[in-house]
């Protein structure tokens, strides 16, 4: 990849907050239900549990237990030996910048360029560069505003300019998207 190459922002009709409010929303809702199954569970085992008990003094106290099911094999260190349970939730946290697309891996980076208009946004690519920047000034007789934003990313070796998208979200939010090439995901 070599040159310099502008990237077309798109305007979008969605907000990116709020579709990751309901995407967390949905991940705990499918969390607490997560829980509240696993109790369940544990309420189901713990009913095979039974007090044994033996006179102290004349009066009978619970001072252990033992279980009336053998469920788990292995002795006194069985919550040791659960096996964590796969949650791709865990992979999102991993690696925030990747997805995982029908067609492969997509490399997602968000900007929040709110405080500019969207033609003052500008992405390109220069060499293996992608860059983002926005510029915003304002004149008044009494005061000057000026802000400026620029963010720089290295892309993966062999991402192709000609397949990175953009789009700018009606709260600000600046999405880019590449294809990740195929020697990018093997390394």
């Amino acid at each position: 990849m070599s040159g310099e190459r502008r990237i077309d922002v798109t305007r979008s009709n969605y907000s990116v907050v709020d579709n990751e409010f309901d995407s967390m929303r949905e991940r705990f809702e499918n969390e607490m239900r997560r829980v509240e199954d696993e109790m369940q569970r544990l309420r189901r085992e713990f009913e095979g549990y039974k007090p044994s008990t033996r006179p102290t003094n004349g009066i009978e106290t619970s001072q252990n237990y033992s279980r009336s099911t053998d469920r788990h094999h292995g002795g006194s260190n069985d919550l040791m030996q659960i096996k964590p349970i796969y949650d791709p939730y865990l992979d999102n946290l991993k690696s925030p910048l990747i997805r995982d697309e029908s067609d492969g891996k997509t490399l997602r980076l968000r900007f929040d360029v709110a405080q500019y208009k969207p033609e003052e946004v500008t992405v390109k690519t220069v060499d293996n560069r992608l860059l983002v920047h926005a510029k915003h000034e304002e004149k008044a007789p009494s005061r000057t505003v000026y802000r400026e934003y620029n963010q720089e990313f290295m892309l993966p070796r062999g991402t192709n300019p000609e397949h990175i998208s953009s789009t700018l979200s009606t709260d600000g939010i600046l999405t880019v998207e590449a294809p990740l090439p195929q020697l990018a995901i093997q390394h």
